[in-house]
């Protein structure tokens, strides 16, 4: 069967993300036998027109459409993505009458509002590899499921993720818009942090992927498409059940080193390890902060001091890597008080850049969720499909914007609002300039030699 898989997705925030959810969906049916296309909203300069051509060209028999986020979590600047993919879904019956199927991460946290928004005929909630395959096989032979929504109680072992399907067209676009290619080394997450949805949508379990696969993948990507720079997508990479350190030693087994980032906790780790890291090629880290102070650290379910972020800063400052910190203010236990304590020690921070938020996005299904509707901050039954913020009752949100624009506006390695640097990074990202790149806001560095992208 003729399937079309559609990535919806088009933040750039702070730099373009490749559609890793689709491509593994897409390997998955490759491997049972389905011919399948993968178009990218974000690539086709989201052209509707250019999809409606697609789909007139290729005739698939089916087609599904990944939705990775929901909207930005950026209460300063709203976006909001799900019309992109209720447009989508128009433009696909306008054309056709092959049945739509919904999917992806953003998909399986609000299915059902999303399924009445878009006028989709079915979703998959949770790991889409399996459920996808049956469900295009019974789509050859005329046969559909009685339910809408489809959804499995288990997850798949980490042995039997596949090796995404990177194509050739999507992977050229996205090393040309920042030379970041995405790998998945591991799913699921043990931390108990009260906002995030990775425990919902991933499990509370580590499921780690062959770390023999993960380095064929580094290779491949390096190799054949020319990538200079990799993203480890993982919630956290250094996971407390110590995953990542096996994927570690098989990079230097076979004597793999590439620059790579990825999402840090800030505990659990020493500089013999930080070492190891960096022969592998690590250049840049995300440190998941949050919050500013012990006690809303604690709020949040973090497991961590702010004395341990520090030491965890300062530890990976000594080994030259590149740091940068996220912090959100307004979360539960916020006052006037842990605002003014969480400016000092954030402004404390040294050779570090720091990404500020406001507020925090309230999703189904997590503690904040309930923290919210105890607190009066929502009513209960809320519909959370379109942004709606945490911001605690002891803080007023105008007060609290005002002052973190005071505190920061004269900070440059801190930035607020989050995405006030964009621009520069996709300009830079167009000039050649691979990676992160708010590195380039660190005290004293100096930008780096450029290295263009060489398609293949």
């Amino acid at each position: 069967m003729k399937i079309l898989l559609i990535s919806s997705n088009t933040s750039v925030s702070p730099y373009p993300v490749y559609p890793l959810g689709a491509s593994i969906i897409a390997a998955a049916l490759t491997a049972a036998g389905h011919e399948v296309r993968q178009f990218d909203f974000l690539r086709e300069n989201s052209s509707l027109d250019a999809l409606g051509e697609e789909i007139k060209n290729f005739q698939p028999g089916l087609t599904g459409i990944s939705i990775r986020n929901i909207d930005n979590v950026n209460i300063v600047n709203e976006k909001y993505y799900i019309d992109t993919v209720r447009d989508i879904a128009n433009k696909i019956r306008e054309v056709s009458d092959i049945k739509i199927i919904l999917g992806g991460s953003g998909f399986s946290l609000v299915p059902d509002l999303i399924m009445q928004t878009t006028g989709a005929d079915y979703g998959i909630t949770g790991e889409g590899e399996s459920l996808m395959v049956e469900f295009a096989g019974n789509a050859a032979k005329g046969i559909f499921p009685e339910e809408r929504i489809i959804g499995s109680g288990s997850r798949l072992p980490g042995c039997d993720f596949v090796p995404a399907k990177y194509d050739d067209r999507l992977i050229e676009f996205y090393l040309r818009s920042g030379n970041m290619a995405s790998i998945q080394t591991k799913r699921g997450c043990t931390r108990e942090c009260v906002y995030c949805t990775y425990p919902v949508l991933e499990g509370s379990k580590i499921r780690q992927r062959d770390p023999r696969s993960v380095v064929d993948d580094i290779e491949l990507l390096s190799r054949k498409h020319k990538a200079k720079y990799i993203f480890f997508v993982d919630s956290v990479f250094n996971d407390d059940e110590g995953a990542y350190l096996d994927l570690l030693g098989e990079m230097a087994r076979r004597k793999v080193s590439i620059p790579w980032t990825g999402f840090f906790k800030p505990a659990g780790l020493n500089d013999k390890v930080v070492e190891m890291m960096k022969q592998t090629g690590l250049a840049a880290v995300e440190i998941g902060a949050d919050a500013s102070t012990n006690e809303t650290l604690k709020k949040l379910g973090k497991g961590f001091t702010f004395e341990e972020i520090g030491k965890c800063n300062d530890l990976f400052g000594r080994h030259e890597i590149a740091v940068s910190h996220f912090y959100m203010f307004g979360g539960p236990g916020e006052t006037k008080e842990t605002v003014s304590e969480g400016i000092k020690n954030i402004i404390s921070l040294k050779k570090c850049v720091v990404f500020i938020f406001m507020g925090i996005r309230i999703l189904p299904a997590t503690p904040l969720a309930a923290i919210a509707i105890r607190e009066k901050v929502i009513p209960a039954g809320k519909d959370l499909l379109k942004p709606v913020y945490y911001i605690s009752p002891g803080t007023d949100k105008n007060w609290l914007e005002n002052t973190l624009n005071e505190a920061f506006s004269k900070t440059e390695n801190c930035i607020f609002p989050p995405d006030a640097y964009d621009n520069t990074i996709m300009a830079l990202h167009q000039m050649g300039y691979a990676g992160t790149l708010w590195n380039l806001m660190l005290p004293g560095k100096k930008h780096p030699v450029r290295k263009r992208y060489a398609a293949k």
